[in-house]
């Protein structure tokens, strides 16, 4: 059960970029371990982010050289958050049939950290990123990056059981 309910939230949370780029390779990393597979997922995720933002941001060239590795340093620290929500999925996951109280109130505490914990990296980065763009470019951009979090975070949250 613990696999499944990881992999379903996994698979959900990428579900427009497996579209894209579902190969005979994503089948055989899904096979082998739920841990392969969700690095797979999460690597198409970073390639589609990069095209979306890519299409929707209309960089100038010189907006294009400042705004990349200022984007590939902030990817990297959400990167390491969504590690810690990668964790908590799976410990939900290990937990959910001898879910106790206890538990579920330390699992809901991890979580809301998590949220204050990205929402103090994207407070951060955009400071840094209204330095090297123009003010709307930099709000733009954290729309965009919300609107691909929300629907992560949607898909996530249809496809964890409640508890019970």
């Amino acid at each position: 059960m613990k696999k499944v309910v990881l992999l379903a939230v996994v698979s959900l949370m990428v579900i427009g970029a497996v579209a894209q780029a579902q190969t005979g390779t994503t089948a055989k990393a899904e096979a082998e371990s739920p841990d392969k597979y969700i690095e797979l997922l999460r690597s198409d995720l970073r390639a589609n982010r990069v095209t979306i933002i890519t299409e929707a941001m209309h960089f100038t060239e010189e907006e294009g050289k400042v705004f990349w590795p200022l984007y590939r340093e902030y990817e990297l620290e959400l990167m390491a958050l969504g590690d810690n929500k990668i964790a908590l999925i799976k410990d939900y996951a290990d937990n959910f049939h001898t879910m106790t109280d206890d538990k579920a109130m330390e699992l809901m505490k991890t979580s809301m950290k998590y949220d204050e914990n990205t929402l103090k990296l994207r407070k951060n980065y955009l400071g840094k990123f209204a330095k090297i763009l123009p003010g709307t470019k930099a709000a733009k951009f954290f729309q965009i990056d919300r609107r691909i979090a929300g629907l992560i975070d949607l898909q996530i949250a249809s496809a964890l059981p409640l508890f019970e």
